[in-house]
């Protein structure tokens, strides 16, 4: 019997209100569009929804928005962002207590330089104060934000130290050979790719699919590259627009787009939106892109 992948999950943008509040409602009906267009289950408070600028109580009211209208047997991964241990620890048991799949967990990101030793040691911390109900991480790897990397060696000492615990590792570097070293390393996991240019090598190689914020925007070509072996030319062409702009910014802007709701472009600070003129140059260059699909 063949062993069922991890697949696609979006990494959902945030929508906020007038008064910078998380729109709810919309972020449940988001959620379900995405697994209506091909997601296989959604990711919450990652990068693309500005994770690190979220409160407890907002992560919280989040959940419960969307896991109280989504299906009951949805996967729901929950970003963990926090450079404090208790911090750290205190997101994790709120999304697990309240039904999570899963932790994408982040290193703790302020210290720069730190050495695999002091990394294990905060991770070995987390793992114990979480306690029981510790559950499906997925390391993530982003050194593009946190400056902190996770090496293979460092992810196979806390798997021999949990065991069962880390069920995958997202890797945003955008490097190639580091996400072959973890493929090599840790290939009996599920390895997922970040960077969506990198989807279809990965792919080939035993990668398990991705969580990313493209989903956002076209999950049906980023499924067909995961599920049907798809050559990823459109999901390249659409990363290159995107990564040539303030990324989660340009994201929301292409969502609202999608969505017929500019109210999807607001973000919080220390991001700014996209000036109007960058906003009607990136949406006619992606319907560009996409009329050639």
């Amino acid at each position: 019997m063949s062993k069922t992948i991890f697949g696609l999950s979006a990494a959902l943008v945030t929508p906020y209100t007038a008064s910078g509040a998380v729109e709810l409602p919309k972020l449940a009906r988001h959620a379900g569009a995405m697994l209506a267009r091909g997601c296989d289950s959604v990711t919450l408070c990652g990068t693309t929804g500005e994770g690190y600028g979220l409160s407890l109580q907002e992560r919280k009211a989040m959940y419960h928005a969307v896991a109280g209208t989504l299906p009951t047997d949805t996967r729901i991964q929950v970003g963990i962002m926090a450079s404090a241990i208790d911090d750290a620890v205190a997101q994790s048991r709120a999304a697990l207590d309240a039904g999570a799949a899963g932790l994408l967990m982040a290193p703790p990101f302020y210290l720069k330089g730190v050495d695999d030793e002091g990394i294990f040691s905060w991770f070995n911390q987390v793992f114990e104060r979480i306690g029981d109900s510790l559950r499906g991480v997925i390391m993530y790897h982003i050194p593009g934000q946190t400056a902190v990397a996770l090496s293979p060696e460092l992810i196979a000492r806390l798997r021999k130290a949990w065991p069962g615990v880390i069920t995958g590792i997202k890797d945003s570097s955008g490097d190639w050979a580091t996400a072959e070293r973890y493929l090599d390393n840790h290939g009996d996991i599920s390895v997922l790719v970040g960077d969506e240019r990198l989807l279809p090598r990965a792919m080939a190689k035993g990668a398990e699919g991705s969580i990313c914020g493209v989903a956002n925007i076209a999950p049906e070509l980023l499924a067909s590259v995961i599920h049907s072996g798809g050559d990823g030319r459109l999901v390249s062409e659409i990363v290159d627009l995107i990564v040539a702009n303030p990324v989660m910014p340009a994201i929301k802007v292409l969502v609202g787009h999608l969505a017929r709701d500019a109210g999807f472009d607001a973000v919080r600070a220390p991001l700014t939106e996209l000036s109007p003129e960058k906003k009607t140059k990136l949406i006619e260059a992606f319907d560009a892109i996409m009329a050639t699909a």
